[in-house]
């Protein structure tokens, strides 16, 4: 991480008050992030075990292009969102939120922690949805950026760690189909199991972790 300044360490703490919020069901609190996945297949088939010798998988393979995973978590309540879209751009950014607000119908508001990617704004909801359209979905949310190289603060980041290891592994998925088929499936399971995340990292262990004092943040002399 960079330098701490007043910036960070107060985009830090409001996203680490926030996590130790009880669960609420009028004030969700959504952690949102995306990956890039590339879509790759194999040259040639395995070729099946026989009696004497094991299957055999030739190493070659060729890309079959990029896609993007859009990942969300409610960590306290076990809720699970993947969306494989071809980019990350503004209509795909958009479209992925208003499924995160269709999901919360009578939420008062619903708390989103993500990056300040160029993307993360309420002009992508206009551009794709118009702006009256656009305005009242982005009403829908409060959101909460992490600080500038702060993503680890980021329980998404948690989420697609999950993903990675128990869905996509070591696997080459040749096309976006298959990868939404793949997903959705890890998602469908991740939600019956009400798979949650436990965060430690508190407040007052970000004070003594980094050595500040608040409310000026100034760092604490040894």
């Amino acid at each position: 991480m960079p330098e701490l300044d007043a910036q960070y360490a107060e985009r830090m703490e409001n996203v680490l008050e926030l996590y130790q919020r009880p669960l609420c069901p009028t004030e969700p609190v959504i952690c949102f992030d995306e990956r890039p996945v590339q879509l790759l297949e194999w040259v040639r088939p395995a070729s099946p075990a026989c009696p004497g010798r094991e299957a055999r998988r030739d190493y070659a393979y060729f890309r079959c292009g990029t896609a993007n995973l859009f990942c969300a978590v409610e960590p306290k309540a076990g809720w699970h969102f993947v969306k494989a879209t071809p980019n990350r751009k503004s209509p795909a950014f958009a479209e992925a939120l208003q499924d995160i607000a269709n999901r919360y119908p009578d939420a008062d508001t619903i708390h989103l922690v993500m990056d300040n990617l160029s993307t993360h704004s309420r002009r992508a909801l206009e551009v794709r949805y118009g702006v009256r359209a656009g305005r009242r979905l982005w009403r829908r949310f409060t959101v909460h950026y992490t600080p500038v190289h702060g993503s680890w603060l980021n329980q998404a980041e948690v989420e697609i760690s999950l993903l990675s290891r128990q869905c996509l592994g070591k696997r080459r998925i040749p096309t976006l189909d298959k990868l939404r088929r793949e997903t959705g499936a890890w998602a469908r399971w991740a939600n019956r199991q009400r798979v949650r995340i436990r965060w430690l990292f508190t407040v007052p262990k970000a004070r003594a972790k980094f050595r500040y004092c608040p409310p000026d943040f100034t760092r604490s002399k040894d």
